[in-house]
């Protein structure tokens, strides 16, 4: 331990009850305070300080100590770079993995200590923003959820809300008057909150979402449409697997032809003796390829039903194939039911591509596709007309999500031409663009977005897990704030 004696300079001292200033020595103390480690070992500072007499009559502090400012805060025993240090660690590592860091750098703390340290960093002090995005984030998956509230220009942290009802976000607009633009998501609460609170206020929805819910509206269309796209498709192209099968065969065959054993192949191939003799017993590479194999299911009795049913409507929901055949006796589950849809046994033929794959190719941007998936596209809307339709649809809405002027007229026009095809999925997604026309075409017009605030989330995560889920929601909250 390194111990450093010093002592406060002579000199008058402002009184802290009447701000007058008095040199009168009442008497003298010693302060014991705890300093930044030099070389991984402790360092204490022993202050010889005074008490000073204040020379008013009237004053309420007759005597009072003499500050140590710059050194150490009143009642503390740290220095103030040692505080400062203290709380820069602990601002990113909490309690736990905070005293550890803490205790590789020489300053031994316990995690009481580190979180009241941590608790007492202040919150900086921010204004209310015109703009904010406001989103929900899990203190409690399905269970309890808090909001969390940002300036979606800057990303800065405004505050954080201990629900997501629509009368605590009301509460809290009210008590904070001046936003005008507030960025969320699909949240009727939220929406209907603002509407109460801030009538004028323009709000703006998450284009994320606007295309994450039309890429779940697509793939219920690609797997409802399997059916007619499943059997086409370019020819299977050979993989690396059966490459090297084929040119482990070709080897194999020419060291027998040479008349080497079977030993001697293994070792000179490198192989197992089974694995020889297998390649040997084999005239053609080509039946070491085997065809892939369903297990039976709870669902094979009810596949003439289903797929008579599928036939007279390609788009029935799998919910009412499921009440139709469980009437008949049917006993699985939902998920049973839409696996073996999806990959294509109701019509006995397996697809050579999921409707999951064919969807992420017709969702993703045509220049980073690559040949073969251009391929399955071609195939499939040239095998079925809803798919084609379907793929204009998905390029024309992706053009939309680049706000611009007129975008909201655009909308109203592929809405329409959505309404006219006959994908019932896509319907539904456009029922939910009607229920919030207004924040959608914001969306689209506007350049404001919410990916800030998906991006605090993130980093909310992240402090959950390091807590671990001890804490309750003020250091949490602190946690938040402090960014």
């Amino acid at each position: 331990m390194i111990v450093v004696r010093a002592s406060t300079p002579s000199g008058p001292v402002v009184c802290p009850g009447c701000a007058v200033e008095t040199g009168r020595v009442h008497g003298y103390f010693e302060r014991r305070v705890t300093d930044v480690p030099v070389d991984g070992r402790p360092v204490v500072v022993r202050v010889r300080a005074r008490r000073m007499r204040c020379s008013t009559v009237d004053c309420s502090r007759q005597t009072f100590r003499e500050p140590l400012t710059g050194v150490a805060e009143r009642y503390q025993r740290r220095t103030a770079r040692l505080v400062t240090q203290v709380g820069r660690v602990v601002r990113e590592l909490a309690g736990r993995a905070g005293v550890r860091a803490l205790a590789g750098l020489g300053i031994p703390l316990s995690r009481q200590t580190a979180l009241r340290a941590l608790l007492r960093l202040p919150v900086p002090a921010r204004p209310v923003p015109t703009v904010i995005g406001v989103d929900d984030f899990a203190l409690r998956k399905r269970q309890r959820y808090a909001t969390v509230i940002i300036d979606a220009v800057t990303g800065e942290r405004v505050d954080v809300l201990a629900d997501r009802t629509a009368s605590t976000l009301e509460a809290w607009l009210r008590e904070h008057p001046g936003v005008q633009v507030v960025c969320r998501d699909g949240s009727g609460a939220y929406a209907e909150a603002i509407r109460r609170a801030l009538p004028d206020a323009v709000q703006v929805a998450d284009r994320w979402h606007l295309w994450h819910n039309l890429a779940e509206a697509v793939g219920k269309e690609v797997a409802a449409h399997s059916a007619c796209w499943g059997k086409t498709g370019p020819p299977p192209r050979e993989g690396k697997r059966a490459a090297t099968t084929r040119e482990r065969w070709r080897q194999v065959h020419d060291l027998l032809d040479r008349g080497v054993g079977l030993l001697e192949i293994s070792r000179r191939l490198n192989l197992a003796l089974n694995t020889v003799k297998r390649y040997a017993r084999i005239d053609q590479p080509e039946r070491l390829v085997r065809a892939p194999q369903y297990r039976p299911t709870l669902v094979d009795p009810f596949r003439d039903h289903l797929r008579r049913r599928r036939e007279e409507d390609p788009a029935v929901p799998v919910l009412q194939l499921l009440n139709e055949i469980t009437e008949l006796g049917y006993i699985g589950s939902q998920n049973l039911l839409y696996r073996y849809i999806t990959q294509g046994r109701v019509e006995s033929d397996r697809p050579a591509i999921s409707p999951k794959r064919l969807s992420r190719y017709l969702l993703t941007h045509p220049n980073k596709l690559q040949d073969h998936q251009r391929e399955w596209i071609d195939a499939a809307t040239g095998a079925c007309p809803e798919m084609t339709a379907l793929a204009a649809l998905i390029g024309d809405f992706a053009a939309l999500l680049t706000p611009a002027p007129g975008n909201n007229e655009r909308l109203t026009g592929w809405i329409d031409h959505a309404r006219a095809e006959d994908l019932p999925h896509l319907h539904a997604f456009t029922r939910g663009l009607d229920l919030d026309r207004y924040g959608v075409d914001a969306a689209l017009t506007r350049e404001f977005h919410n990916g800030r605030t998906e991006g605090v989330n993130t980093k909310t995560k992240l402090i959950k897990r390091q807590m671990y889920g001890r804490a309750g929601f003020p250091l949490l909250r602190h946690r938040i704030l402090l960014g």
